[in-house]
């Protein structure tokens, strides 16, 4: 999810490939009623491109009644990305927005200075049994735009790129990759695509970004003679030429990259900086809990609870 739940959470694992930078292998954490597994940051690897955090979310199966409650909680210095398989998002933000997410959609959150929002099974939806499945990333933000006023925007998904033929489907969420361009703002060079291949289709990766990965959210691919199954992160060389094969029962990747950051970010609970000063004082903040006058407001209509500082 978009919230963080740990401070020190466990790091994947990460080995190297003759082909391949780094492969990332996820470690699950139960939130309660459903797994993430977390693929960044790794040991070897805070970021691809200006990616610095990604998990997969599900799937998970809720009964009538159940489902996902992430209270009101902050964020600086980073955008997230909500995007789903299956479900859907109730979305709040201190800016006043309230929009529902559902497959094939993005919701692209901006904190910069600061943001307050929630994530929720809708009332509706927990009327009867449902499904969730979905990736959250962060991006991190160039280090003169952190301080940028928080922002958001919601893309259809009849808004996102689509390519289709010799048994690809590849809807381009942000940024730039194999000709097309898709309408969400971005603040540095990114690429990020849902990817769908049929049983030995071929994916070739972009060549004009320097950080590329790809991440396996079911089957199977193959790269260079070597086959990796659902669950596995891949950062590739930059410069090399890379062409995926999808394995016997078919693909679905997420494609990510973009350029490199101009250094590491400070990551600290949900909040991300080039300046660990910058990370004290939204910790002071959000601790203060003047929701009125202070930094951090709770978002309109989720105002009964929120997550404490840890």
């Amino acid at each position: 999810m978009s919230w963080n739940p740990a401070l020190d959470p466990t790091l994947p694992d990460t080995t190297n490939l003759d082909a391949i930078k780094t492969v990332i292998v996820p470690r699950a954490r139960d939130l309660g009623g459903f797994e993430v597994r977390r693929a960044l940051p790794a040991p070897r690897r805070q970021m691809v491109g200006p990616f610095i955090f990604f998990d997969q979310a599900g799937p998970a199966e809720f009964i009538t009644g159940s489902g996902v409650d992430v209270r009101p909680h902050p964020h600086i210095g980073l955008g997230t990305v909500t995007y789903l398989y299956k479900g859907e998002f109730e979305h709040r933000d201190s800016l006043g927005t309230h929009q529902m997410i559902y497959p094939g959609e993005v919701n692209w959150m901006v904190a910069g200075h600061g943001v307050t929002h929630s994530e929720r099974t809708s009332f509706e939806t927990r009327k009867s049994p449902s499904s969730l499945f979905g990736i959250q990333t962060w991006i991190a933000l160039p280090e003169d735009r952190e301080d940028d006023p928080a922002m958001f925007e919601h893309h259809g998904k009849e808004a996102l790129p689509l390519l289709e033929g010799e048994g690809k489907e590849v809807r381009l969420i942000l940024g730039n990759a194999w000709g097309e361009k898709a309408p969400v703002t971005m603040m540095s060079e990114t690429f990020y695509a849902d990817v769908i291949l049929e049983a030995g289709a071929k994916l070739p990766m972009p060549t004009d970004h320097e950080d590329r990965g790809l991440y396996v959210s079911q089957g199977s691919i193959e790269i260079a003679g070597d086959t990796f199954e659902a669950g596995r992160m891949m950062v590739f060389r930059p410069g090399d030429a890379i062409t995926v094969t999808a394995g016997p029962h078919g693909a679905r990747l997420m494609a990510l990259g973009g350029e490199t950051m101009n250094g590491p970010r400070h990551i600290w609970w949900n909040f991300v900086s080039s300046s660990k000063e910058k990370i004290d004082a939204a910790k002071e903040a959000w601790a203060a809990g003047d929701w009125e006058h202070g930094r951090f407001q709770l978002p309109p209509g989720d105002t009964d609870e929120f997550i404490p500082l840890p």
